[in-house]
């Protein structure tokens, strides 16, 4: 069903009101009464936000099918009320031509869930040697305005610089992943006293802010628009906060998981807490909260990384780098962030919607909720609490750093483009979801 009546939200937290979604589209606020074909969802005592949108997903798919696949992955998506999802480049084959992302950009279109905005790598098959077809994937359908080489730097700064100043005539954004590669050749964990202790070999934190300092005087050179991917020092924080009052077009994210776990929980060397850039000091937490919260932090992105059982049950040594984090996301900066005072639930909807939305210039998510706006949204239950499970997940793989660990909030419901994805907590089947978007395109 197309037509939809959401009564009595909490609407970005705050007072209630009632929605009336028909044909995908956000038609009437306020205190309305049902009308004929409609169906009625219950919202008393939820939040209503807009569609959330991740800026930093790894779908996997061509190539990681094992892992995740786009179907997967967006199921695993709109099941935390993500109605778009910004799918990394680093796929086999890499997303480095306009026909790799336009693959997955209609794997996207196919599934229905959410929708999926391919990120274009920045070099050739990630190799950090010669840049990839960046002009021909912001001419292609998928129309990519982000661009990175995540899970490997952009380390050259020639090569950086010219890739800024490539995107910088359409608009487009490099999002950098910061780590200076020659400063963590075999590390294992944050570099510490913890890390001798432990006898794991210590990644620094100059090794990201090294190249954030970098990279902002670069976007600053050249006059282009640059985004961090997953901050996780204070250092970084400085100079991000330098940058911004200097007037460079940086903006940055933060990982829920960096906002509420410490580099102690390697302690079980338990290879769930494996991650790229590693959980770090209690300090680091307290100052990518703080940040997030006076907006030198723009975003929240969750780098869902999935992998499958083997690559997560072996010797921390061994084991991949990531974890999942589409599920849990809202859950997680509820605790962290919402539940600490920090942030209010419009602050979350810019954090995890519309600035996210503007940084990758998807249209739609400048007016959250208004009318006329297309109908992306989200339905939480602030007052749930459970203990999170790998039955919590829709997604392919299980490697979530959360099993055991009570979160508050539960996604009741997802409308995707006007069409439910999510209804009382539960997934629908991919056959309703695509004969609901059939029905509403067919107007």
């Amino acid at each position: 069903m197309t037509a939809l009546l959401i009564r009595g939200a909490a609407l970005l937290g705050g007072a209630p009101a009632d929605l009336r979604v028909r044909q995908g589209v956000i038609v009437d606020r306020g205190s309305l009464s049902a009308e004929a074909g409609e169906r009625v969802i219950d919202a008393e005592g939820l939040v209503a936000l807009p569609g959330l949108v991740d800026l930093h997903t790894h779908l996997r798919e061509p190539g990681g099918e094992a892992s995740e696949t786009v179907l997967t992955g967006t199921r695993a998506a709109a099941a935390g009320g993500f109605t778009v999802v910004h799918a990394m480049a680093n796929t086999s084959p890499v997303a480095d031509t306009a026909g790799v992302v336009e693959q997955v950009h209609r794997l996207g279109q196919r599934a229905g869930y959410a929708d999926v905005r391919p990120v274009g790598a920045v070099t050739v098959g990630l190799a950090g040697e010669q840049l990839a077809e960046i002009g021909a994937m912001a001419r292609s359908a998928a129309r990519v305005r982000v661009f990175s080489d995540d899970g490997h730097c952009v380390h050259d700064p020639l090569l950086m610089r010219r890739a800024l100043e490539y995107v910088a005539t359409f608009d487009g954004v490099v999002a950098q992943h910061a780590q200076e590669p020659r400063l963590t050749e075999g590390a294992q964990m944050n570099e510490g006293a913890l890390s001798s202790e432990l006898g794991l070999a210590g990644w620094p934190a100059v090794a990201e802010e090294a190249i954030i300092a970098r990279d902002v005087l670069l976007a600053e050179h050249v006059g282009a628009r640059l985004h961090i991917c997953h901050l996780s020092t204070a250092g970084s924080v400085d100079i991000v906060r330098w940058a911004k009052a200097r007037g460079i077009a940086v903006t940055a994210e933060v990982t829920p998981h960096h906002l509420l776990l410490t580099e102690e929980l390697a302690r079980s060397y338990d290879a769930r807490f494996k991650v790229n850039p590693p959980l770090r000091r209690d300090e680091d937490v307290h100052a990518l909260r703080a940040a997030l919260a006076d907006g030198t932090i723009d975003i929240v992105a969750t780098d869902h990384a999935p992998h499958p059982v083997e690559a997560k049950e072996c010797t921390w040594a061994e084991a991949a780098f990531g974890m999942v984090g589409l599920e849990s996301a809202l859950s997680v900066v509820q605790q962290a962030v919402v539940e600490t005072g920090l942030l209010d639930w419009a602050a979350v909807a810019r954090a995890m919607s519309t600035a996210p939305a503007a940084i990758g210039r998807v249209e739609g998510y400048d007016e959250p909720l208004a009318v006329g706006s297309p109908a992306n949204l989200t339905l939480v239950d602030p007052a749930h609490r459970r203990s999170w499970a790998v039955s919590d997940l829709r997604g392919r793989s299980t490697n979530t750093p959360y099993t055991a660990r009570e979160l508050p909030g539960r996604i009741v419901t997802t409308v995707h483009r006007g069409v439910l994805t999510v209804d009382d907590g539960e997934i629908l089947s991919p056959e309703a979801v695509i004969a609901a978007h059939q029905e509403v395109d067919r107007g």
